[in-house]
């Protein structure tokens, strides 16, 4: 698991009650909600890929550190509850 990932991981859980992950690879994991996955996220190195709504979105890690791309994850869920 990536470091990134793993930051991303701990910020998200203290954003988001009950929220948990499928980790599906070294680099990949999915963020579960109420049983149903929300979202994708994938290290890719220099970039993070987030896959939510049906849409792609690709993040420069330099300037997107984990907790600002947990609290955009958090805000878009918040909307869609």
């Amino acid at each position: 698991m990536s470091e990134y990932i793993k930051q991303l991981k701990i910020q998200l859980a203290g954003k988001i009650h009950g929220v948990t992950f499928q980790d599906r690879g070294a680099n990949i994991t999915s963020i579960i909600l109420g049983g149903n996955p929300i979202a994708t996220v994938k290290d890719e190195g220099d970039y993070v890929i987030v896959s939510i709504g049906g849409k792609d979105y690709k993040y420069d890690k330099w300037y997107t550190k984990p907790q600002h791309l947990a609290e955009t994850i958090a805000v878009y869920i918040s909307a869609k509850k």
